[in-house]
């Protein structure tokens, strides 16, 4: 059978078109036993391949395929399409490298380093002394094929050149070099043909030199060859065409033997030898000497660590050394040791120690330090929590004892893998830490993991457009439109969403367009550097893994996250967390402000009332976890109390819990509604804290554990297992007969499997839970005892999801003042400033008291029908105010913002032109958002002058003169360099003069600051269409929860956020929230109105939206959306309106009009008018939380529905849409347009 020994994955960015698996199962389905991947450029795909050769039962061979600098290469400046040059891909010849060995995978690892070193990030370039350097004598084989140097020379037709090429590679190589023939059948004389692939084997004959066959495949099928020309026209940034792709036909794909042996046989009889025998038996011999073993060869399963050394201490010591660091951090956090901790530490030591992993925890806890010692901010997340070694050694900050954790979710001594630590540290240092890790470990031992990007939906539209000549615009229009979904299901898509359908991309004309774009879906695209992923190994790692350096100049090894730990690396996650900065911010704001900053870490027992109250209350926007539309829901029914409480809602609202009901049980029981079913007296102890209903992990663990009688460690074996359907099948085989003998009845014991089979997968694991659950309550204690400055640190770093206008609209809500922008106060973060330090200047930016938009007229609750809180929970505050940074000023340059704020005080815009050296425009952009309204006294409530008060467009004109002084003494400047015209100087140009000019109005300020700032300062934008919401009765987030259950509202605002949340019917849902000025305002869209609604809530950043008013509970609140209108295009229908001389009430009609307007497609079944008083509904039972309603009986107008709706189910049966638990599509409603009131692109790019 023949082996290939030349094959390009997709791991060769925009060049191989097939996944490793995908080749080695082509492999298979001919017979063969041994497939090589040669990537370009690196071993990116290499351990995944082996993995898929060893679950095939063949041999993996691993080699690269590297360019070669010819001799006489000059270097020169890269060619760029401006200097009539290429922009990528230069076209250098090529050689092979293969391994044979274990030794020979170093030596490949070492040769990528140092051609990633040698050549330009990203397009590694080689000589052949480079590969002499590291190849001759290293186990490893070197093939020249037919782009190769001489294989380029004989297509030119110049054989003693080529020999004489081959003779300088054999100098250097000896018998580790190989000629590669390649016979694609092309007919001519060119690159792969017949007649080139003769010639080398003559040329092979001639020198001594042994040659091969092989195929340069680039694709698994023969079908893939269209894909091939788009990732040419891609790499190359070149429109498809017959000049810009290599292939000349569709050969290069993964042959079968037989077509093998023709190839061969004709190449060879050109060649003047008698058969292809002796060319194939060498292509069989270098494949069997090249076959590499995925454990022994590669390394698979073995773990690194770093040396004992290196940790201070020996292989011998190093127990001893754990144990001693253990005990002394838990006698600083208890104080004095009890039993329970002691044997807890005792048991967990002893499975470390059978493991070997001292040296992982010594390791951990060391970074730990070195990061605290930085003064950064320093958390673990994830399962690590549940480890009393790690709250020991101060790695984790929870008790595992106090809150039920357990280690085996952790590390098992029944796997033998590298347990995961996380560590979330603050985003705007995190550079910081790796630079001290790299400092303290050396780089010899640590690189940052690679993260593969591969083409999902809208790099796939992005890249086939372009290939395809399309419009630029276009393009953008129709990636924007998805929402970000797999490529594969491209078309899928089309047929499903209604927002897609109403951007009319189902046309025929771009049926090849998605054919393509489906065809690249998976395949890698680039590699980036991972977000948080470091390697910590031993100094054996440039052996292990190629390097090569991040954009950012980091070692960066070529393995993503799956691959370094398939290879056993210590693999530690530093991930950059904005609320660790926020917080950080804070901490330093009060410090700065208010006197010394508390210490946030030392906040156990975690139990101030007035946190909860504010929680409870849903004031949680800003709050880490908990400000999502749903988390403000849930924790309003929820009614957090206790630390605990906040582990359990961070645990229930994951897709998990919510895809499998826990939710509506669990709240039933803790309000009192039902009473906690347990399904057996045992199990009382797992579940008593939940009232019955599993939702950790280690619930299910403890489940198993009880009923089986098995340890714990076996226990998360087993919930691993249920994972998927085969492994339940082997579970239950397993579980029943243990329960049974245990004494469980089998009814009972059907019962328990349920809970398990259903529950296992979707349950959330409580250590990564409750170490979310102290970041959370911190972030909720700052906001509720320094809400100002918390808020600063938030609007600084930006951790939610929420854009900051509706921060500062929080901020108003608390009672704390804006402070506009100020040349000699603002820096380049938000600030909290004591009031007392602006007294006198009335510059504060307020908001009038009430922005409601009721019409008088509007129904409210009595008193004793559902009473509402008595307030929103928000901490008021007196005093404070928080600075706007000049960061948010559009196009403003760091240095610029050093300089400004080095140069201060300022006494006139002369004064700050002359010092603070900013560019024009950004002078300008700071005068028209009020930098200098304080140092003139503009907007000042003072009665004055008009002709004597400076204006900003005085200061406009004053800055237009200064910029031409400039200009004419720089001219006159260079003149006096070639021309003596005295010293004569300029006069000084005197300050800004009044001008008489009038003020610009609250709506040119407004928006001046949404051009400049991005955000909405002075005037709230809703301002403009409060005569059009009070007409027709729109209500006010404030007095929402005034409202009955069902009432049917009209709500408005700006978007603030859009959602698609996995959900148990299996259906899309929309969560989108509003912000009216007075708060957000959370609405849902299931699947019965997105029809004609979808393509307005995706694409429109300005929105009224119909519906039905859904109460849960005393504080819990949504809105079942009927309908969705741009805002925007009512409010220019009524003001026409007016504008023509329409009384109010047809103004009103106008508008109604358009709302009663049945959209293309759709068919009206009820109308909606505004009406006088609430219509009153019968009042079905509520749905599940995210499940969709009955039928409405007010027969509103109804979607019709979505298109062909998919479903995913998952193993345990539970369904999901595939359009959930996604980034929707759109731009994002935290980068709305900073005109937010002209058309957007929004979703549909229209």
């Amino acid at each position: 059978m023949f082996p290939h020994l030349r094959v390009a994955s997709g791991y060769s960015f925009q060049y191989g078109a097939s996944h490793p698996s995908a080749l080695v199962a082509e492999a298979v389905a001919h017979g063969m036993d041994a497939l090589a991947i040669t990537d370009r450029g690196g071993l990116y795909g290499a351990v995944r391949f082996a993995k898929a050769c060893l679950s095939a039962g063949i041999a993996p061979i691993v080699g690269v395929d590297l360019a070669v600098r010819p001799d006489g290469w000059l270097a020169r400046r890269r060619p760029t399409a401006a200097r009539g040059g290429q922009l990528r891909d230069a076209r250098l010849p090529r050689a092979v490298v293969l391994a044979t060995s274990r030794s020979g995978w170093g030596t490949l690892c070492q040769l990528i380093t140092a051609a990633q070193q040698a050549g330009e990030r990203a397009d590694p370039v080689v000589t052949r002394e480079i590969i002499a350097q590291h190849c001759a004598g290293h186990d490893v084989v070197v093939l020249l094929g037919a782009d190769s140097q001489p294989g380029e020379l004989l297509v030119a037709g110049r054989p003693t050149e080529a020999a004489d090429e081959v003779r300088k590679w054999r100098t250097e190589l000896g018998e580790g070099l190989f000629l590669a023939a390649t016979n694609h059948q092309t007919g001519g004389r060119g690159v792969a043909s017949a007649h080139q692939a003769a010639g080398l084997i003559r040329l092979g004959d001639g020198l001594g030199i042994p040659v091969v066959l092989t195929n340069m495949v680039r694709m698994a099928r023969r079908e893939q060859a269209a894909t091939v020309d788009v990732l040419d026209a891609a790499r190359r940034l070149v429109p498809l065409d017959v000049r810009n792709i290599d292939r000349r036909n569709a050969e290069g794909h993964l042959k079968g033997t037989d077509a093998m042996t023709l190839a061969a046989g004709e190449a060879a009889l050109l060649a003047g030898r008698p058969d292809a025998s002796a060319l194939l038996a060498a292509t069989r011999g270098l494949a069997e000497r090249c076959m590499l073993d995925p454990i022994g060869d590669i390394g698979l399963g073995e773990i690194r660590l770093p040396e004992f050394e290196t940790l201070g201490t020996t292989a011998e010591e190093a127990a001893g050394v754990l144990r001693a660091r253990c005990e002394a951090g838990l006698t600083e956090r208890y104080g004095t040791l009890d039993r329970q901790a002691l044997d807890r530490l005792d048991d967990e030591l002893t499975v470390i120690g059978k493991l070997g992993f001292e040296s992982y925890f010594l390791t951990v806890a060391d970074v730990v330090g070195l990061i605290r010692d930085l003064g950064i901010r320093c958390a673990a997340r994830g399962s690590g929590a549940g480890s009393l070694v790690n709250y020991a050694l101060g790695v984790s900050g929870v008790d595992p004892i106090k809150y039920g954790l357990i280690m085996e979710r952790f590390l098992s001594p029944l796997r033998v893998a590298l347990p995961d630590i996380d560590l979330d540290v603050e985003s705007a240092r995190r550079t910081e830490v790796y630079d001290k890790i790299l400092a303290t470990f050396g780089e010899q031992r640590v690189a940052c993991v690679a993260m593969i990007e591969t083409y999902r939906v809208r790099h796939a539209v992005r890249d086939v457009g372009a290939a395809l000549s399309l419009p630029p615009v276009e393009i953008d229009a129709m990636a924007k439109a998805f929402p970000h979904i797999r490529a594969r299901d491209a078309r899928a898509a089309l047929r499903d969403l209604p927002e897609l359908r109403a951007a009319g991309l189902g046309e025929e004309r771009l049926d090849m367009l998605f054919s393509l774009v489906e065809s690249l879906d998976g395949l890698p695209r680039h590699i980036a550097l991972h977000p948080c992923g470091v390697i910590l190994s031993d100094s054996s790692l440039g052996q292990r893994t190629p390097l090569e350096r991040s954009f950012g100049g980091y070692p960066m090894s070529q393995f993503d996250k799956d691959d370094v730990e398939d290879l056993g690396l210590l693999k530690l996650d530093v991930l950059g967390i904005r609320m660790q900065s926020a917080m950080a911010h804070a901490l330093r704001e009060i410090s700065r402000t208010a006197g010394p900053a508390p210490d946030i870490d030392a906040l156990a027992p975690f139990d101030d009332s007035e946190v909860y109250d504010m929680i409870a209350h849903r004031a949680t926007l800003g709050c880490f976890q908990i400000e999502s539309p749903g988390q403000r829901e849930l924790v309003g029914k929820f009614g957090p109390e206790t630390f605990h409480d906040i582990i359990v809602d961070i645990s229930l609202f994951r897709p998990g819990p919510v895809k499998s009901d826990m939710v509506t049980p669990f709240l039933e029981a803790r309000q009192g509604w039902t009473e906690p079913e347990y399904l057996h007296p045992s199990l009382i102890p797992a579940l008593e804290q939940t009232f019955g209903v599993v939702v950790f992990h280690e619930q299910i663990i403890q489940i198993i554990s009880i009923v089986t009688g098995c340890s714990l460690a076996q226990g998360d074996e087993v919930r691993r297992a249920l994972g998927d359907r085969e492994g339940q099948t082997k579970v239950k085989e397993w579980f029943v007969p243990k329960a049974l003998a245990n004494g469980y009845p089998e009814p009972m014991c059907e019962e328990i499997w349920a809970i398990l089979e259903a529950f296992a997968s979707f349950g959330f694991c409580k250590a990564h839970a409750a170490a979310f659950a102290l970041p959370t309550y911190q972030s909720a204690w700052l906001k509720r005892h320094y809400p100002a400055h918390f808020l600063a640190g938030i609007l600084t770093h930006d951790p939610g999801m929420y854009p900051k206008r509706l921060l500062l609209e929080e901020a108003r809500r608390m009672n704390i003042a804006v402070l506009g922008l100020d040349v000699n106060r603002s820096v380049q973060d938000y600030r909290a400033e004591p009031l007392d330090d602006v007294a006198g200047t009335d510059e504060t930016v307020r908001l009038p008291e009430n922005l409601a938009m009721e019409h008088p007229s509007a129904p409210a609750l009595s008193a004793h029908e559902h009473p509402g809180p008595d307030t929103d929970g928000l901490p008021r505050v007196e005093g404070w105010g928080i600075r706007l940074s000049l960061s948010d000023v559009k196009g403003i340059a760091e240095e610029e913002m050093r300089q400004i704020v080095a140069a201060r005080p300022y006494t006139s815009l002369t004064d700050f032109w002359s010092r603070a050296n900013v560019s024009e425009p950004v002078v300008e952009r700071l005068i028209l958002a009020g930098a200098f309204d304080r140092l003139y006294g503009i907007g000042r409530r003072a009665p004055v002058q008009r002709r004597t008060q400076v204006t900003r467009r005085d200061l406009l004109l004053a800055l237009a003169d200064l910029h031409r002084e400039r200009r004419a003494d720089s001219r006159v400047g260079a003149l006096q360099g070639a021309f003596s015209f005295g010293d004569e100087e300029a006069e000084p140009t005197t300050d800004v003069v009044p001008t008489g000019l009038a003020e610009m109005d609250d709506e040119q300020r407004l928006k001046a600051e949404l051009e400049i700032l991005g955000l909405d300062a002075s005037h709230h934008i809703m301002e403009r269409y409060l005569p059009l919401l009070r007409a027709i009765g729109a209500a006010s987030s404030r007095t929402l929860l005034q409202r009955r259950n069902r009432d049917e509202v009209l709500v408005a605002g700006v978007k603030v956020a859009t959602q698609t949340p996995p959900v148990r019917s299996g259906r899309r849902v929309i969560f989108l929230t509003l912000d009216d000025s007075t708060g957000p305002v959370d609405t849902t869209f299931f699947e019965d109105v997105q029809g004609p609604y979808a393509a307005t809530v995706f694409a429109s950043w300005i929105l009224l939206v119909r519906g039905l008013i859904r109460r849960t509970g005393t504080r819990g609140l949504s809105i079942r959306a009927t309908g969705a209108w741009d805002l925007g295009t009512l409010d220019a229908a009524w003001r026409a309106a007016l504008d023509q001389g329409a009384t109010e009430a047809e103004a009103i009609a106008a508008v109604t009009a358009i709302l009663d307007e049945v959209p293309q497609g759709y068919s009206l079944v009820g109308e909606w008018k505004p009406a006088e008083k609430p219509q009153v509904a019968p009042e079905p039972p509520l749905p599940a939380d995210g499940e969709e309603p009955p039928p409405d009986p007010q027969n509103h107008t109804r979607a019709g529905g979505m298109g062909r709706r998919r479903v995913l189910v998952h193993a345990s049966g539970f369904k999901q849409s595939p359009y959930s638990d996604i980034k929707p599509a759109g731009t994002g409603a935290a980068d709305a347009p900073r005109k937010l009131w002209h058309s957007s692109p929004g979703s549909s790019g229209r």
